[in-house]
């Protein structure tokens, strides 16, 4: 007993002295969301990504109270034809020198300027546009949200793996739907599908919900896909929600669809439950009193992200947060199966691909025999040597 006494008395003097108390602000750069959606399960809920970065400073603080550290969410809401400039300003005068960002791609470039002259470091956790990681990549940008590349290339995996190789395109008629469209013809040509043919749907504006009810969807939808070339799916591109979701069981082929509507990719759903998943959506469930969306679970794994650097860097400096981050002892884990890690050409986290049909998870991509000499991952979205990016 005396042996025992002794040695934990020589182990408590060994001990290092608790660290100071550190408190890391973090704050959340957001766009609103509210627009008119195909159906009303999907309007978008008031603490839209708002909900997950609470959550994730919350369990940051669980962890925190061993580690002397605690995290605080600092919301800075962004109306329409604010400045973004002014938002970073207010943030940073709260000593939130780290913002999760859901912003546009543009107004995300914007926060970056301003963010760079004040030494804050951005979490992207909603802009999917491949030029942000590419021509417009920043070093001082962290890309949580996946790019609309490596959501086609996980749709396109699993497509390949059916041997649904026969694809016709059907996308919207808006700028982003064209960007879109590019990802899906990268990943047809990256995989060895076949695009079939093209077609638009051309966006006359109107109510969506109310001038298209089912009797006109039911006439509408055969037409825009009759006299097709043979062909195993359609993929819908239509990132703006004008007319994917009709699609399901009115094509003039009986034809799975896919893409925008129907089989989608996703970072996170709802109804995702596999390698622990449901306790997290019980816990949001639980304190928000509705289901966790992509957006939400971005904001969340940012928080954790943080959590886990300034845990590990014990420090809330940006700059140290960042390297260790791109450092190869940085992963986390985030309910898919694998702990996530950064590339460090252009800072994307490199995640698999949820595939949903909005009630269980299909599928998950990387799909089996699809291999990388480096990660698996890195089969999603445009790899090292094809990389535009130059930090600066």
């Amino acid at each position: 007993m005396k042996r025992l006494a002794a040695a934990c008395f020589l182990m408590l003097a060994a001990a290092p002295a608790p660290a100071d108390a550190l408190n890391v602000k973090v704050g959340l750069l957001r766009e609103p969301h509210s627009r008119e959606t195909l159906s009303i399960l999907d309007i978008p809920a008031a603490d839209d990504t708002l909900a997950g970065a609470l959550l994730g400073a919350a369990d940051n603080n669980t962890t925190g109270k061993f580690t002397n550290q605690s995290f605080e969410a600092i919301d800075e809401k962004l109306d329409e034809g604010s400045d973004v400039a002014a938002s970073i300003d207010a943030l940073v005068e709260k000593g939130a020198f780290l913002i999760i960002a859901d912003l546009s791609s543009d107004h995300l470039l914007a926060a970056s300027e301003r963010a760079k002259a004040k030494g804050a470091l951005l979490f992207n956790v909603s802009a999917p546009d491949e030029r942000l990681r590419e021509e417009d990549c920043r070093a001082n940008v962290i890309h949580v949200a996946p790019s609309r590349a490596m959501l086609a290339d996980g749709l396109a995996q699993y497509l390949v793996w059916k041997q649904w190789r026969k694809w016709l395109l059907i996308k919207g008629s808006h700028e982003k739907d064209e960007l879109l469209a590019q990802a899906y013809r990268r990943a047809a040509k990256k995989f060895g599908a076949k695009i079939v043919e093209e077609r638009l749907y051309e966006d006359t504006g109107g109510g969506r919900r109310s001038d298209s009810g089912s009797v006109q969807t039911q006439r509408q939808m055969p037409v825009l896909t009759q006299n097709a070339p043979a062909y195993d799916a359609l993929v819908a591109l239509d990132e703006s929600e004008v007319f994917a979701g009709y699609l399901p069981y009115r094509t003039w082929d009986p034809r799975p669809v896919a893409g925008s509507a129907g089989l989608y990719p996703t970072n996170w759903d709802p109804a995702h439950e596999q390698w622990g998943a449901q306790q997290l959506q019980n816990r949001f469930m639980a304190t928000f009193r509705r289901l966790m969306n992509a957006r939400d679970n971005n904001a969340w794994l940012a928080m954790r992200m943080i959590g886990e650097a300034a845990t590990r860097a014990n420090s809330n400096a940006p700059e140290k947060i960042r390297d260790y981050m791109l450092g190869k002892d940085f992963s986390i884990a985030a309910f898919k199966g694998v702990r996530l890690t950064l590339r460090p050409w252009n800072q994307q986290l490199r995640q698999p691909i949820l595939l949903s049909d909005g009630r269980m998870t299909v599928s998950v991509s990387p799909q089996e025999g699809f291999l990388h000499q480096v990660s698996e991952l890195d089969t999603l979205g445009l790899d090292q040597p094809e990389t535009k990016c130059r930090l600066k």
